[in-house]
């Protein structure tokens, strides 16, 4: 149960102002970009999607539409400011005035930040931090393929920025789409490794927005709720990527987790978690999954109460239990999901399943940086540098 709220404060809640979830929701994209005033929409991807088969999907319903528009598929796993830069030129070049950005957090996360240039000017650099913007986007449809990073709905963009080798976090409230899509069918072919982890991600946000210093009786409903779905069919979808009962339930758990953090923000798993993707260009919900139950394990002793609540969440049985007890059952619940699912077990092994070296030498720099992540602002527990340093060298 949420605790009384401070009345001196006052809360916003930010959601997509139109939100479709279910099968057949993509063919509705023409429809709802007219009704936004764009005429040919910019459609940002990568070449997973382009390889799936998923953008012909989406172009062939703008073709029956009689929709004109142009397609940026270089998007990379971890989009940095050399792909803003080259969208943002081509949407230009190709005189467009509306987006459809179609993928997972990276495809919606590079055309936010062709959305802040277009609308702003300057370079992808001058938004970070929160609201730097001050120009509303072009109209904007987010169409999600994976069920984890909840970009297609929230007001956060992540882009690396490659002189600095980090991942900028980009929270400004103009950045949210104006229309969020969830198709199931869009999901079906995922593998199950992404589906691990992105359902992983899905799980991080909503732990993390759960146990924030910013959490509120709406967030708390939204977590919770998203947990429950998460221990309910992430296993399921991995398992059978058919089922369309999974799927859907994944859909909904993804969002929700995204309707938290994206008023409750996150906490240190994030902003510890982009430094490895900045650093290493390591998949985030991959980092996430291998860093969550370390960071909550930190902040155990600041919300042994919430964490209790997680493992009820995560059907473990704490009736008879203490709540020291059952909060740490949440981490013991968080740990076997994560091994269900196929996750790596540690840095070191993610790094070498993607050829990358994760090396304990660079934990100096990757722990100063992320102590500056604005994602850390609210953990729930006070993090110094050596308890920074301490996690990552646990979680190799």
């Amino acid at each position: 149960m949420s605790e009384v709220l401070d009345n001196s404060k006052v809360f916003s809640f930010f959601i997509p102002r139109t939100t479709l979830v279910g099968i057949g929701a993509s063919r509705e994209i023409p429809m709802r970009m007219k009704q936004l005033g764009g005429t040919k929409p910019f459609i940002v991807t990568d070449q997973g999607i382009v390889a799936t088969g998923i953008l012909k999907q989406i172009t062939d319903i703008l073709d029956e539409a009689g929709m004109s528009y142009a397609v940026y598929d270089k998007t990379v796993p971890n989009p940095t400011d050399r792909n803003v830069e080259e969208a943002t030129e081509m949407y230009r070049k190709e005189k467009c005035d509306s987006l459809i950005t179609l993928g997972g957090g990276s495809s919606h996360d590079c055309g936010k930040g062709v959305g802040f240039v277009i609308s702003n000017g300057g370079k992808i650099q001058d938004y970070e931090g929160v609201d730097k913007s001050d120009k509303r986007f072009p109209p904007y449809v987010a169409v999600n393929t994976t069920a984890g990073t909840a970009s297609e709905m929230t007001r956060f963009c992540i882009i690396t920025d490659t002189s600095r080798k980090v991942k900028m976090a980009i929270v400004d409230w103009r950045c949210t789409p104006n229309v969020a899509i969830d198709d199931p069918v869009l999901m079906k072919g995922m593998p199950p490794a992404l589906t691990a982890a992105t359902g992983m991600d899905a799980l991080t946000h909503a732990v993390e927005a759960y146990v924030s210093t910013a959490a509120t009786p709406m967030t708390d409903a939204c977590s919770e709720k998203a947990i429950e779905l998460i221990n309910k069919y992430l296993r399921r979808a991995v398992g059978n990527g058919s089922d369309m009962e999974a799927r859907e339930g994944m859909c909904f758990a993804q969002y929700m987790a995204g309707m938290a953090f994206n008023n409750a923000s996150l906490g240190h798993v994030h902003a510890m978690a982009h430094q490895l993707g900045g650093f290493y260009d390591l998949p985030h919900g991959e980092c996430n999954a291998i860093l969550l139950p370390h960071v909550s394990q930190y902040n155990l002793i600041a919300r042994r109460t919430r964490f209790a609540r997680i493992a009820q969440l995560l059907d473990e049985r704490i009736e008879h239990l203490n709540t020291a007890d059952s909060a740490q059952r949440a981490i013991e619940a968080i740990k076997r999901l994560s091994s269900d699912v196929g996750i790596p077990s540690g840095l070191i092994a993610l790094g070498k399943k993607y050829g990358k070296n994760v090396r304990e030498e660079d934990i100096p720099v990757m722990t100063a940086n992320a102590q500056k992540d604005a994602c850390g602002l609210t953990n729930p527990r006070t993090m110094t540098d050596q308890a920074v340093a301490a996690i990552y060298k646990a979680a190799l």
